[in-house]
């Protein structure tokens, strides 16, 4: 009976990832036209009041008047991560004390909301940036289904239920973005059906929630206070905790030593990462003019490689993660410099192959290396610390590849961003010589 509750909770909450990441990713291909679109159309006088803060600093740094959307973006994009990054550490702590339910049905009315903003912000980019602030506070889907399905799950059978929710975010991103660019042509504003159908979406996954999904954490094992889960929930928001890895208790020297490297690695990797992933769309954009629907084959073609590597290569590489991880970091480097330099789609599209590679390999392999060290019974803590260590990274990576994309251009961007990346890499080296030597001192 318990077995069927676990596999019933794990399904729910999962088909409910999928419904929210559809509707999360809808707007990805939309971002270089609804820029557009609010440049010439905008009432609420937010975009011009933007626009002309910029340009009072355009002159001393000569930068082309055309790349204020990409800052604009990268602004916004890393404005979303902040706060997705501040609030579901705390909206975690009131699920360990309220029970997950409640805050999983808040955490979608919340989005709901966003999502009706986005609907009537067709002529207010002041609208629209409120819309992306009421999404950033409350999207703690991701973290409120990790702890479910750690609820329910024993350590034994934990790791395939994670591996659902890894397929959850591979279906999410590959169907979200291309619908967000078919959606696009129905209209003369690009994101008008999108945010309608996120609307639907988001309805639809309340409902199914709110009827199919029964409370994971019992009363007897909910935390008594909610003061000592705000205190920790500050950890996972506090950088020198964060690096230090401070939350994981009773811990080896070595093993710190180890999870701090790879927390390092992973940081560096996914500031770069999420910078220029952002950013790819306006290069496209403005290099080759693509259109929504174009944009939206192009992260279709992505996310399809991802999924076979994912599914064939991580898959046979498993006990090897350290070797794929270096093989994907060693690919995003000239992934990267290819992308920057394309002057045509073939160039791009190759670039496009390894960096597609590099995004299936990296995050999953120094995720498991991290789970793989430290202390059983705080493995949930440990990833917990990888998943703020992420969100941060993705909370300054687009604000900082936006400055340079505007200041520099496109091919300084990525072609520096790569290179950047080869720190990283030699960080991975010299992880390889304390886990070489963890596993020497386990052998005698």
């Amino acid at each position: 009976m318990q077995r069927l509750q676990m596999h019933s909770t794990c399904f729910v909450v999962c088909t409910s990832l999928v419904i929210d990441l559809l509707a999360f990713t809808l707007i990805l291909p939309l971002f270089p036209s609804i820029f557009d679109h609010y440049s010439r159309e905008d009432e609420s006088g937010f975009y011009r009041f933007l626009d002309s803060k910029v340009q009072q600093f355009q002159h001393l740094v000569n930068a082309p008047n055309e790349l204020n959307k990409v800052l604009f973006s990268g602004l916004l994009g890393s404005w979303f991560s902040l706060l997705q990054f501040l609030c579901s550490p705390f909206i975690g702590a009131f699920s360990d004390v309220f029970g997950r339910r409640v805050c999983l049905l808040f955490s979608l009315a919340a989005t709901l909301l966003s999502h009706m903003l986005w609907s009537l912000s067709g002529a207010s980019f002041a609208l629209f940036f409120v819309a992306r602030t009421v999404g950033g506070l409350s999207k703690a889907n991701v973290s409120l289904t990790t702890a479910i399905v750690t609820d329910v799950t024993s350590q034994e059978n934990r790791s395939k239920a994670m591996a659902l929710i890894g397929a959850s975010f591979s279906v999410g991103f590959i169907v979200g973005p291309l619908l967000g660019a078919i959606l696009s042509q129905w209209s003369t504003n690009p994101s008008q059906c999108a945010s309608i159908v996120a609307i639907a979406l988001t309805s639809v996954n309340l409902l199914f929630v709110f009827f199919f999904f029964s409370e994971s954490l019992s009363k007897e094992r909910r935390a008594k206070s909610i003061g000592k889960g705000l205190s920790q929930a500050y950890n996972y928001i506090s950088p020198i905790s964060l690096f230090s890895f401070n939350p994981v208790q009773n811990i080896k020297q070595k093993d710190v030593h180890i999870l701090r490297e790879t927390g390092w690695i992973y940081f560096l990797y996914l500031l770069l990462y999420s910078g220029l992933e952002y950013s790819l769309s306006f290069l496209t954009h403005l290099r080759f003019h693509f259109s929504s629907l174009q944009q939206g084959k192009m992260y279709f073609y992505c996310g399809l490689i991802m999924i076979l590597v994912q599914g064939t290569y991580v898959r046979i590489a498993a006990g090897h993660e350290l070797r794929t991880a270096a093989f994907g970091l060693l690919l995003i480097i000239p992934a990267f410099v290819l992308i920057g330099i394309s002057t045509d789609t073939y160039q791009l599209f190759s670039g496009l192959a390894l960096y597609s590679f590099s995004s299936a390999t990296v995050v999953p392999c120094l995720t498991t290396i991290a789970s793989s060290n430290g202390p059983v019974d705080q493995k949930g803590t440990i990833l917990g610390i990888f998943r703020s260590l992420g969100a941060l990274a993705r909370a300054l990576g687009p604000i900082l590849s936006a400055i340079l994309f505007w200041k520099f251009g496109s091919v300084f961007c990525y072609c520096g961003g790569g290179f950047i990346l080869c720190i990283p890499l030699l960080y991975l080296r010299s992880l390889k010589v304390k886990l070489n030597a963890k596993k020497d001192l386990k052998s005698d």
